[in-house]
């Protein structure tokens, strides 16, 4: 990534990923204008998922920008409903195809937990979600064969406990690279940080401002972590604003960090 300027770390596989990503999670149809964008002002870490529906906007935005892949570093995520080891690759390719290219930077199992096999993202019985058995040490089985074939030049996780992450370090011939969870200073999680360094492990943390989306009703009242009285008055001192101080309380520690 020869023009990207900023703080960057080391993963396990010796790649470099950059210290600050851009997440695309939501509004689908403005991704092609906000990753363009987020390109031109240097942004080189992009974040999307298969569920997201990001893909192609972040393909088109990718394409606009005009930048070389290989300065990009691109991550992307295995849906719960292709978690069977049949599925696994399919899926990427699914992907791949998406985000016009021939490989992703990171592929990352979205979620310990998998739905039944369907062509659906979110498989109904009745009117719930219908759930799958395939343990997803067999999904991260097929996950490292993608990486020896170089569709995926790092495989790691998302959203797991501590249990289930010692229990896949135990029985995987790959490592995961990288560990993508929620953390920000109201989230501190230090023990189980400690423990990621240990084992060698990135951290990569989402919500770094905070997560009071709507659909978790437990946050719904609280104020923004950006403008939190303890952040802002740190910001203050050095001239900057409460994101930027909460933000760098993640590069601080060694993690990335995807506003």
């Amino acid at each position: 990534m020869s023009s990207y300027s900023g703080t960057t770390f080391a993963l396990s596989t010796g790649a470099k990923i950059p210290g600050i990503g851009f997440g695309t999670w939501q509004d689908k149809e403005a991704q092609e204008d906000a990753v363009y964008e987020a390109i031109k002002a240097g942004y080189r870490h992009i974040d999307t998922a298969r569920v997201y529906g990001t893909e192609p906007g972040v393909a088109a935005g990718v394409k606009k920008a005009g930048v070389p892949r290989e300065e990009l570093f691109i991550t992307t995520k295995l849906w719960n409903n292709a978690h069977h080891p049949e599925d696994v690759e399919k899926q990427l390719d699914v992907s791949l195809k998406a985000l016009n290219t021939d490989y992703v930077d990171l592929y990352l199992m979205h979620w310990p937990s998998p739905f039944a096999r369907s062509d659906s993202l979110f498989p109904k019985e009745g009117d719930k979600t219908k759930t799958g058995d395939t343990d997803y040490v067999e999904t991260w089985h097929a996950m490292e064969k993608l990486q020896e074939k170089g569709k995926a030049k790092a495989i790691c996780v998302s959203n797991f406990s501590k249990a289930e992450m010692e229990r896949l370090v135990s029985k995987a011939n790959i490592k995961p690279a990288a560990h993508q969870m929620e953390m920000h200073p109201y989230l501190v999680q230090k023990s189980f940080a400690d423990w990621h360094k240990q084992q060698g492990i990135h951290i990569t943390h989402y919500s770094p401002f905070g997560n009071q989306n709507e659909i978790y009703s437990g946050g719904k009242d609280m104020g923004k972590l950006i403008d939190d009285p303890v952040l802002v008055e740190i910001g203050r001192k050095h001239g900057k604003s409460g994101a930027q101080v909460a933000l760098a309380w993640g590069l601080a520690k060694g993690h990335t960090v995807i506003p």
